[in-house]
C-alpha cells in the first residue's frame, strides 16, 4: 500500500519553461480523440488548396488562348465557358472546401478547450490544501482564462493558416520545378529558407518577453484580486494609496515587457517584407526574361504573378500567425503546469469506500507536521466511541484544528494512524470519507450566491422544504423571512453582506442538511450572541444525539457535558477525562475554568468587560 508524506511540499505552479513539443504533446490526445473529424478537416483542406491553386492555371489558358481574332466564332465560347465555369467553379469549390473544414473541425476545438479546462479544474480540486493555501488565485485564474484561449488560437491558426498554408507552398513549388525554369524554384525554396529561418530566430528571441509579460500580468492580475478581495482591511488602515502604488509598479513592469515586445516586433515584419519584396522581384525578372526569350507566354508571366501573390501574401501572414502561435505556446504551458502539479493526498490505488457501522475514530500515536522542521502533533492517541461527544480544548496554536484537518484527510500522517471502524483513512476513498462528515468551521466563508443556495449546499439535491427545515434548525429560518428577498438574498463575496453570527448560522444550517454521521464542531458558536449561543447549543447537542462528534472549544462551558474532553498542549495531550474529573484533578483545566468563571463573573458585574476563552487563558 502506498503512503503519501505531508512533509513532501508541491512544487509551485511555474517550474519553468516547458519544451514547445512538450507542450504540443500534452494536447494532441484531446483533438485525436475526434481523428475521423480531424482526417476529414484535412481532406477538405487539401481540396480548397487544388482548387485555390488551379485559379491561376485558369487564367494562363485564359491568356493564352486570347490571341483569337476579335469578333472569331471561337471568342464567344471561350469566354462563357472558360471564365464563368471553370474560373467560378474553382473560387466556389475553394469557398465551400473552407467552410466544410471549418464545419467539421469546429466541434473539435471547441470540445479539446471545454475538455482540457474541465480537467484543470477537477485538478486543482483534487490538489491538496497545502497548494491552496500557497497559491496566488488571481494569477492562476489568468493562467488559466489565457490557456484555454490559446489552445484555441493555436488548433485555429494552425488548421486555418499554417497547413494551408504548407499544402500552397508544396503544390506551388511542385508545379515551378515540373513546367520551368529551375531558377524560380531555387528562388522559391531559398526565400522560404530565409524567411523561415529569420522568423522563427526573431520570434524565439521575442516568446522570452511574452512569458516576461505573462508573469508580469498574473502577478498585477494576483495583486489586484487580493487587495479587492481584502477591501475592508485596505480601508480600515486607509492604505488605498499604498495599495495603488504597489499595482502601478506591477504594471509598470509589464509596460517595459510590452514596449520592448511591440519594438521586437517591428524589427520582425521589417525583415519579413523585405524578404519578400527580394524574392517577388527575382521571381518576376526570371519571367519577364523569359517572355522576352520567348521561352514563357504572358500566360506564364500571369500565371506565376499569381503563384507569388498567392504564395507570399499568406506567407508575409503566416510570420503573425507563427509568432501568434508561440504566444499561445506560451500561455498553455502554464495552464499545462498547472495539471502536472503534484497531488499530495491521493487515493490509493485499491482504495474502498468507507463503510460507516457506528463511526468509531481513533487516532493512534499520530505524528504530524506542515513542515519538516516544525512539528504540530506529538503521538496523539484517543479514541471517540461511536455517538459520543468528544471535546478538545487548548491555547491557540495548540493543534486542535488540525485534528479535523487530519480527519478529513487534507494531509497525510507521518506516522500512526486515524481510522473510522477500523478503517485508516489512507486505505479508502476521500470522497466517501467526506461524505460521511460534517463540520461547522470557525472562519465560515460562503458562496457570493443566494442563502438558500449556500444552505443548499450541503446536500445539492436537496428539497427547498429540505433547506428550511435546516434554516429552522439552526435558528436562522426568522431572520431570513425577515429579508426583503428572503431565501433569494444574496450573501456577496464571502458572504460579507452577512454578519459573523448570521453566517455562522449559514454554516451550521448547511452542516444540518448534509446529516453527516461524524460531525466536527470547530468553535461553531464563537461569533454568535449568549441567547443564541444558548439556543444554537441545545439545538446542537440534539443533532450530536447517536453521532459521532468531534467539538474543538474556547468556552468551556460549552463542552461541560461532553463525555470526552481532551486538553492540548503544543501538540501532546496532557489531560483526558469528564468535566467533573478534570476540576478534580486540579490541572490546566481546572486553571482555564476557573479563570473563565472569574471573568464571567466579572462580565456579569460589567457587561463591558470582554469574554475570555480558554485561549486567553
Amino acid at each position: 500500500m502506498r503512503r503519501y508524506s505531508a512533509s513532501s511540499p508541491e512544487p509551485a505552479a511555474n517550474q519553468g519553461t516547458r519544451n514547445d513539443w512538450v507542450t504540443l504533446k500534452t494536447l494532441f490526445p484531446y483533438l485525436w480523440a475526434y481523428k475521423w473529424r480531424m482526417l476529414l478537416a484535412l481532406i477538405f483542406l487539401i481540396g480548397a488548396k487544388l482548387a485555390n491553386v488551379g485559379v491561376p492555371l485558369v487564367l494562363k489558358k485564359l491568356v493564352d488562348n486570347m490571341s483569337i481574332e476579335p469578333n472569331h466564332p471561337q471568342a464567344l465560347l471561350v469566354l462563357p465557358v472558360g471564365l464563368l465555369v471553370a474560373y467560378g467553379a474553382l473560387r466556389v469549390s475553394t469557398t465551400m472546401f473552407t467552410e466544410l473544414r471549418e464545419f467539421v473541425f469546429a466541434k473539435v476545438t471547441q470540445r479539446a478547450v471545454r475538455t482540457i479546462a474541465l480537467q484543470v479544474f477537477r485538478h486543482l480540486h483534487a490538489l491538496s490544501l497545502r497548494f491552496h493555501l500557497n497559491r496566488q488565485t488571481g494569477g492562476m485564474t489568468r493562467d488559466i482564462e489565457r490557456g484555454t484561449r490559446g489552445i484555441s488560437s493555436l488548433v485555429s491558426y494552425t488548421l486555418y493558416s499554417i497547413l494551408p498554408t504548407l499544402v500552397e507552398i508544396a503544390l506551388v513549388t511542385g508545379y515551378l520545378v515540373l513546367h520551368y525554369d529551375i531558377w524560380f524554384a531555387v528562388i522559391t525554396f531559398i526565400a522560404l529558407g530565409v524567411y523561415i529561418g529569420f522568423t522563427v530566430a526573431v520570434t524565439e528571441w521575442r516568446t522570452n518577453f511574452r512569458r516576461t509579460m505573462n508573469e508580469l500580468d498574473s502577478k498585477a492580475n494576483t495583486r489586484a484580486i487580493d487587495s479587492l478581495i481584502n477591501y475592508e482591511t485596505v480601508k480600515y488602515f486607509s492604505n488605498e494609496d499604498f495599495e495603488a502604488r504597489r499595482y502601478d509598479q506591477s504594471l509598470e513592469n509589464w509596460e517595459t515587457a510590452a514596449v520592448k515586445s511591440q519594438t521586437s516586433l517591428s524589427l520582425l515584419n521589417t525583415g519579413q517584407s523585405l524578404i519578400i519584396a527580394i524574392a517577388v522581384t527575382l521571381i518576376l525578372w526570371r519571367a519577364t526574361q523569359g517572355v522576352i526569350a520567348g521561352t514563357m507566354t504572358l500566360g506564364d508571366l500571369v500565371l506565376v504573378n499569381a503563384f507569388m501573390i498567392q504564395l507570399y501574401v499568406p506567407l508575409n501572414f503566416l510570420g503573425v500567425i507563427y509568432r501568434e502561435i508561440k504566444q499561445s505556446m506560451a500561455d498553455m504551458e502554464r495552464l499545462f503546469q498547472l495539471l502536472e502539479q503534484h497531488r499530495e493526498v491521493a487515493d490509493a490505488p485499491d482504495a474502498k469506500p468507507l463503510a460507516v457501522r457506528g463511526a468509531e475514530v481513533r487516532f493512534s500515536h499520530v505524528n504530524f507536521s506542515y513542515e519538516s522542521k516544525r512539528q504540530i502533533l506529538f503521538d496523539v492517541d484517543f479514541s471517540i466511541p461511536a455517538g459520543t461527544t468528544t471535546a478538545v480544548v487548548g491555547h491557540s496554536g495548540s493543534g486542535k484544528s488540525t485534528l479535523s484537518r487530519l480527519l478529513y484527510r487534507f494531509y497525510d500522517i507521518q506516522s500512526g494512524s486515524i481510522t473510522i471502524d477500523g478503517q485508516d483513512l489512507r486505505d479508502v476513498t476521500q470522497a466517501s470519507l467526506r461524505a460521511a462528515i460534517g463540520i461547522v468551521p470557525q472562519d465560515t466563508v460562503l458562496f457570493n450566491d443566494t442563502i438558500e443556495y449556500n444552505i443548499g449546499y450541503g446536500k445539492p439535491e436537496a428539497s427547498k422544504d429540505d433547506i428550511v427545515a435546516a434554516a429552522r434548525a439552526a435558528h436562522i429560518h426568522d431572520f431570513i423571512v425577515s429579508l426583503p428577498d428572503g431565501y433569494a438574498t444574496m450573501v456577496g463575496e464571502r458572504g460579507l453582506k452577512l454578519s459573523g453570527g448570521e453566517k455562522q448560522r449559514v454554516a451550521i444550517a448547511r452542516t444540518l442538511l448534509k446529516n453527516p454521521s461524524i460531525l466536527i464542531f470547530d468553535e461553531a458558536t464563537s461569533a454568535l450572541d449568549s441567547k443564541s449561543e444558548q439556543a444554537i447549543q441545545a439545538q446542537l447537542k440534539e443533532v450530536a444525539q447517536d453521532r459521532t462528534t468531534l467539538v474543538i472549544a474556547h468556552r468551556l462551558s460549552t463542552i461541560a457535558d461532553a463525555g470526552q474532553i481532551l486538553v492540548l498542549d503544543h501538540g501532546r495531550i496532557i489531560e483526558r477525562g469528564t468535566h467533573g474529573q478534570l476540576l478534580a484533578a486540579d490541572g490546566a483545566y481546572a486553571q482555564m475554568w476557573a479563570r473563565q468563571q472569574a471573568h464571567r463573573d466579572e462580565q456579569t458585574a460589567s457587561p463591558a468587560a470582554p469574554d475570555l476563552d480558554a485561549s486567553a487563558a
